[in-house]
């Protein structure tokens, strides 16, 4: 203990650099998981959570008998499983095409481009697509020019995925590559000057070089990806679903939203969101096992 207090004291500036970001985690992370409870309640505003009664798991039971809890599952897990396979390896790929280009001005050109769309508003970001989408929008004017009959694309159920997936790419890829970048400029010069006198040209430089030393940083970026397989931002999905395409928009966050804060359905949406959190939490647990067991790169 008092080598610990000695710690303390002798870093007492990093500590205190370290306390809003240990009170933000316990205020707004674990703070509110007591509020949990009231997925095992029928909870009354005017009871509060001690005093409503508890209904054990019946908040649940209703969740798994109802008709959204197949099309809910089935949206979500569709859309992660797509963004997962169309949308993680943009980031690496663009990163590694990034580092291949020798002259600096144009990089960070480049860069700056790609960077742009992380930093537009998601409000503005869905205010842009909607534009772009609608019937008399700048895509429906190119299909026109081609001869090819308008669509509204935002009263088909089909065409959600895909611009949801689209444009969640195309706003993202460019600030994903930042952590790829930082790790291939970790990468061992040594082993691009013994693949040169190997005899070795850039492509296969990158395959048996470039690719393998940030293999790690993949498998753990991937780690976390997976496991977040049952969640999705509400946020952009209600700025651009409209009730005719629930059929694929509406997914677990969403009817949490809606039936939550709109229906005042509190135990109900707890219930559901606990659901999707303890999917989460074993969908990360075991990715992290297979993967230690597969390359030995694991986050524990």
């Amino acid at each position: 203990i008092r080598d610990s207090i000695k710690a303390v004291k002798k870093h007492k500036y990093i500590y205190l650099m370290m306390l809003p970001v240990v009170l933000y985690y316990l205020l707004f992370h674990f703070g509110p998981m007591y509020g949990m409870i009231i997925a095992f309640k029928d909870y009354s505003v005017g009871k509060g959570i001690m005093g409503s009664p508890w209904v054990g798991a019946e908040n649940f039971k209703m969740f798994f008998q109802s008709y959204y809890f197949w099309r809910l599952l089935k949206n979500t897990l569709a859309i992660n499983v797509l963004n997962i396979l169309i949308g993680f390896p943009f980031p690496v790929i663009f990163a590694l095409l990034l580092n291949e280009l020798r002259n600096d001005r144009f990089k960070k050109s480049i860069q700056t481009f790609t960077y742009l769309p992380h930093f537009i508003s998601v409000t503005v970001l869905c205010g842009m697509i909607l534009d772009f989408f609608s019937t008399k929008g700048v895509i429906n004017d190119m299909l026109s020019v081609l001869g090819i009959e308008r669509i509204p694309f935002f009263t088909l159920p089909e065409w959600f995925r895909p611009i949801y997936i689209g444009t969640d790419i195309w706003s993202g890829f460019g600030w994903g590559s930042i952590i790829y970048l930082a790790a291939l400029a970790g990468v061992d010069v040594s082993l691009y000057e013994a693949a040169t006198i190997d005899g070795a040209g850039r492509f296969k430089k990158m395959i048996h070089v470039t690719i393998p030393g940030i293999m790690p940083t993949v498998v753990i970026m991937f780690i976390l990806k997976f496991g977040h397989m049952m969640s999705l931002g509400a946020q952009k999905i209600l700025l651009l679903y409209n009730p005719k395409i629930y059929e694929t928009a509406d997914v677990i966050s969403t009817f949490v939203y809606r039936q939550g804060l709109a229906g005042a359905q509190y135990s109900y949406t707890t219930a559901v969101d606990m659901f999707s959190a303890v999917i989460n939490v074993i969908l990360l647990v075991s990715i992290n096992q297979i993967s230690r067991r597969v390359s030995e790169t694991s986050l524990w």
